[in-house]
């Protein structure tokens, strides 16, 4: 607890000197709280501490709704006729089902949005706005893709510690299970945390084309590069290198603590929940590079409800929090990389290093990770296509559903999500 109290305290300063050179809210704006609606595992507390401690006059009452599929579905009860909160975060793939209906949200161009639009990466920012120019919501952060691992495991196998050597390890994926071969092998112990989320989500936010095509079709269930990434899932998973713990579940977190597995895959906003729930392997992890390179996956935006209360305070924190000063000052202290890229060749952001880590350059490892890719379009039911795929995969790494039956189940069950 006194980590995150002092991670607050220490960002506080930083919103005050970002407060003093944005501009930040206007006259009215900051005499009223708000109430604010995220999800878990990301430590928005700290946010909220750090603001009001530069604002101690906008109370702000933060709501954890639970995960982020937990978090989309009371949004969507709230905005059919419930309290609806002042403001919301909404990760990247649930936002296109809101998109849908723009109108219940502030048009963010009305509050001084469309004068902080060009801050943001365009392909990040475009998912945000309608084809009229009303903007739904601003982003916060992107989800470079990177690997993280344990040295010490790495050494008690026989494998080299470097990052720079790890990387070089692994330059796609099938040299990475072959890695995962020769740690088992040596070990006796599983290698990384399960291949759902390690293998396939990264393996398919790695393409050109996900879930819809060029033309804003469904094209899931013909996509070469789907396939080819649930393909090597299942590949992945029939070599035995997998601990087989869901992530984000008990048995996941309690084995990042004992060392049930040396490897994770760790987009910029996962080294918060390593810290979190294994702080007594600080200085044990490393991170090295994404087989493949580059990558993005997850990435949230802010948002403000049409029948919110009190929008005018929502924004303004909006505004401070998610500048480029901003988004800056938050990388530093809590590891998120900004979608921002005035910043991302500032000294401070290229010079950070974690010591949890081992002194990784996160800022330099995360930042590479993105600026190279190519988008996709993403579309309403991404987060529900992706979530059946994954669930899928996690039934077969548990014995649930034979490998060879895995695709046409797959299928079945997006197409009966889509349907419901």
């Amino acid at each position: 607890m006194k980590r995150v109290i002092t991670t607050a305290a220490v960002f506080a300063a930083a919103v005050m000197l970002v407060s003093g050179c944005s501009g930040g809210s206007d006259g009215d704006s900051g005499s009223s709280g708000f109430e604010f609606w995220s999800f878990t595992g990301i430590n928005q507390k700290a946010d909220v501490e750090a603001y009001t401690k530069a604002h101690p006059d906008v109370p702000i009452k933060l709501t954890e709704v639970g995960s982020t599929s937990e978090t989309a579905q009371a949004l969507t009860a709230a905005l059919a006729g419930g309290k609806v909160p002042d403001l919301v975060l909404i990760q990247g793939d649930d936002l296109p089902k809101f998109m849908q209906s723009p109108e219940n949200f502030v048009d963010l161009s009305t509050l001084g949005a469309d004068k902080m639009k060009g801050d943001y990466l365009d392909w990040v920012m475009k998912q945000s706005m309608t084809e009229d120019g009303k903007v739904v919501g601003i982003p916060t952060d992107v989800g470079g893709m990177a690997i993280a691992y344990r040295k010490d495991l790495f050494q008690a196998a026989g494998l080299p510690t470097d990052r720079d050597q790890v990387s070089k390890l692994w330059p796609n994926w099938d040299a990475f299970t072959e890695v995962g071969k020769q740690y088992v092998q040596a070990t006796g112990k599983p290698f990384l945390d399960n291949t759902p989320t390690s293998i396939f989500f990264q393996a398919v936010n790695q393409g050109t084309e996900r879930y819809y095509d060029a033309g804003h079709r469904l094209s899931y269930d013909r996509n070469p590069q789907v396939k080819a990434a649930f393909d090597l899932t299942l590949k992945v998973s029939a070599t035995g290198i997998s601990a087989k713990q869901s992530t984000f579940s008990t048995g996941w977190t309690a084995g990042m603590s004992k060392g049930d597995f040396a490897v994770v895959s760790a987009p910029s906003w996962m080294l918060t929940s390593i810290r979190t729930n294994a702080p007594g392997t600080a200085g044990k992890w490393d991170i090295a590079t994404i087989p493949g390179g580059s990558g993005n996956w997850g990435g949230s935006y802010l948002a403000i409800p049409k029948r919110a209360k009190n929008p005018k305070a929502a924004w303004a924190y909006i505004a401070e929090m998610q500048s480029p000063a901003g988004q800056l000052a938050h990388f530093l202290l809590q590891g998120s990389l900004p979608t921002t890229p005035s910043v991302y060749s500032d000294a401070q952001l290229i010079g950070k290093t974690d010591p949890f880590f081992s002194g990784a350059p996160i800022g330099k490892i995360y930042t590479q990770s993105v600026v190279n890719i190519k988008p996709f379009y993403i579309g309403p039911d991404d987060a529900a296509i992706g979530s059946e795929l994954l669930n899928t995969l996690t039934s077969v790494e548990q014995g649930k559903v034979a490998p060879a039956n895995a695709w046409n189940t797959a299928l079945t069950n997006v197409k009966n999500a889509l349907r419901g």
